[in-house]
Formats: C-alpha cells, sequence, structure tokens
C-alpha cells in the first residue's frame, strides 16, 4: 500500500476507526466554551419538546465539526443525515434530502460554503418556515408546489464562513468558532485514543505527539497512527518521548510541528520573494500547491503560530520564520 504523503496528514482519513470519534459531550476534550454553550442550548431545546435551533460551526480543518454534529445529533436523540455541499449539484438533490427527513432530524450539510448560490437560494423557506417551494415545468406552463417539511437541525460546517452569503449565515441563530487546540488538550486526546487503539503510550509520548500535531486533534490522532507502526516495526511497540521524536523525524516533522510543505511555503517566501510581499497564486505556482489548499490548510496555522502574516499587499514571512528555519533576518 502506497505511503500516504505528508499534505495528506490535515485531510480526512478514510481508514480511521470511527470508534476515536467522541460520541458525548463528556468525551469531547477542548473548546470548553463552546461545548458549555451548545449543551445548554440542547438541553433547552429537549426541555421545551422543540427541535434544536440551527447551528453554523466555523473552523480549519480537523477541529471537531463533524464530530460536534454526530455529537448533537445523539443528545437530540435524533437520527443524523450527513452530505456535502459540493455533492448537491442541483435543487432536487436538495429536495430530495429534505423531503427524506424524519421530525427532529439533524441534517449535516459540511464545506457548506460551497453550494452554488441558486441551490442555496431554496434553504431559506427550508430553515425558517420549514417548507420547500420546488418549481415545475417551464415557460408558460412553470408553476410552484409548496411542499411541507417536518422541523429539523440544520448543522452547517464551513472553513471559510466569509463566503456564505449574508441571507444564510442570518438563518443560523447559532454560531460557533473552533479554535486551535492547546498541547496539553492534544495530549489527552492522544493518550485516549492510544488507549482506545490499544497503544501503549506513556504521558511524555502522547505530549510530543501533541506539541507536533498543529493544533489539530486529526493531526495528532494521524501522528499517532504513524508513530505506532514505527515502533511497531523498529521497536518493542511502546511509545516513549524518545521513540515518539525518532518517529516524528523519520516522517520530517521538526521540533515545532512543521512539515516539509510549511518549510517549502516559508522558504520560498524568504529566499524567492525577499521575505515578502508575495501574492497568494505567485506562492502556490511557486511551491506547486493550490492556492486553494494553501488559503484552507497551510495558512492558518502558520499564521497562528507566528510564522507567516497577510497584509494588503500580500504574504510576509515573520523575523521569528527567520531563525525558526536557520536564515539570517533582513538587515532592514
Amino acid at each position: 500500500m502506497p505511503e500516504r504523503p505528508l499534505d495528506s496528514l490535515n485531510q480526512p482519513d478514510p481508514n480511521q476507526d470511527s470508534t476515536l470519534r467522541p460520541s458525548l459531550f463528556s468525551e469531547f476534550t477542548g473548546q470548553e466554551k463552546l461545548k458549555e454553550r451548545l449543551e445548554i442550548a440542547v438541553q433547552a431545546s429537549q426541555q421545551r419538546s422543540d427541535v434544536l435551533d440551527h447551528v453554523l460551526l466555523n473552523g480549519p480543518p480537523g477541529l471537531g465539526k463533524t464530530t460536534l454534529a454526530n455529537i448533537i445529533a445523539r443528545s437530540v436523540g435524533a437520527n443524523l443525515r450527513a452530505t456535502s455541499g459540493p455533492t448537491i449539484e442541483k435543487a432536487g438533490d436538495l429536495a430530495g434530502l429534505l423531503t427524506n427527513l424524519e421530525s427532529g432530524d439533524v441534517l449535516f450539510i459540511d464545506e457548506i460554503h460551497r453550494m452554488q448560490k441558486n441551490i442555496e437560494e431554496y434553504l431559506y423557506p427550508a430553515m425558517e418556515d420549514f417548507m420547500l417551494d420546488i418549481i415545475i415545468d417551464q415557460g408558460p406552463n412553470a408553476r410552484s408546489v409548496r411542499i411541507n417539511l417536518p422541523k429539523f437541525t440544520l448543522v452547517g460546517a464551513t472553513t471559510r464562513s466569509g463566503l456564505l452569503s449574508s441571507p444564510l449565515l442570518s438563518r443560523f441563530p447559532i454560531r460557533e468558532r473552533l479554535d486551535y487546540y492547546s498541547a496539553d488538550q492534544l495530549k489527552h486526546i492522544v493518550a485516549r485514543s492510544a488507549g482506545l487503539l490499544r497503544v501503549d503510550c506513556n504521558l511524555e509520548g502522547a505530549l510530543e505527539i501533541a506539541r507536533r500535531s498543529r493544533g489539530t486533534p486529526r493531526i495528532a490522532n494521524n501522528l499517532l497512527r504513524r508513530v505506532r507502526d514505527y515502533t511497531q516495526v523498529r521497536h518493542d511497540g511502546r511509545i516513549t518521548r524518545e521513540i515518539a521524536d525518532q518517529g516524528l523525524s523519520m516522517l520530517e516533522i521538526d521540533q515545532n510541528g512543521l512539515d516539509d510543505m510549511d518549510k517549502r511555503i516559508l522558504e520560498a517566501i524568504i529566499v524567492r520573494f525577499d521575505g515578502g510581499p508575495v501574492g497568494i497564486h505567485s506562492l502556490a505556482v511557486t511551491v506547486g500547491e493550490e492556492s486553494d489548499t494553501l488559503e484552507e490548510v497551510y495558512e492558518p496555522y502558520l499564521i497562528m503560530a507566528g510564522y507567516l502574516k497577510r497584509t494588503p499587499q500580500g504574504r510576509r514571512v515573520t523575523l521569528s520564520t527567520y531563525e525558526t528555519l536557520g536564515y539570517p533576518p533582513p538587515k532592514k
């Protein structure tokens, strides 16, 4: 089986054991204030015997938006129907999803910002009035048919909330943003996942993996699997700090959690563009990656960690980037 490229660490792993996902709010580590607000909203809706208000979850990939959607559905005792924005190609696809819902169901739309605008408009009456207006036929014979829908909860997930239209945004009474995790929070996630995978990993080993996981639980779980494979083949199967360091070094992930593509991005700005500013499209061509991937996958962490900054003129590296990568700082 071919090895997964390092730049895929931030993408969903089709082989990820579903049991690694927490199924209750009490099992979900981190995002404490967000979690408290969602728990209150869920309990209040249950006390009123009403459906939960529509929820929009915003944040970088891998922070737990899909997991929270599953937890919400389980907490309200409803079925979860999941889809994604790009797969809804025509209004009939959305109509089929909505008309097949049962009362109280949770409809989860991942990457909701990638829905086509003409299809998005069909959501407005469905979210507000639980009705669906469908146009039948064309030209002089066209007529509108209104279908009553059962009450449901729409949970939308997006990595770029700025691309959502104002009418759609305003129809989400609950809007929450997920932030990157601390190393200590990720340590507990790694330790929990190691227990579920029956991997012998001490807390120092879990912390070493957590420190270099870019603040993202999905990456932490993926790195845990890779280090598990390394120690299983090269050592005795037990993950300690030293073993974790050796395994992560083999994966070319340094002490700061930077992988090969992170370094290519930062070094390109330093070497090719004198530290910046540089436009995102020029940078994408230089490193051989799509500009959308740079913006959605790599830049959020590099900006949060203080290696990169966006300016009106383009991307610039910070002074700490020169020191981290071993380049002399600019004279000016």
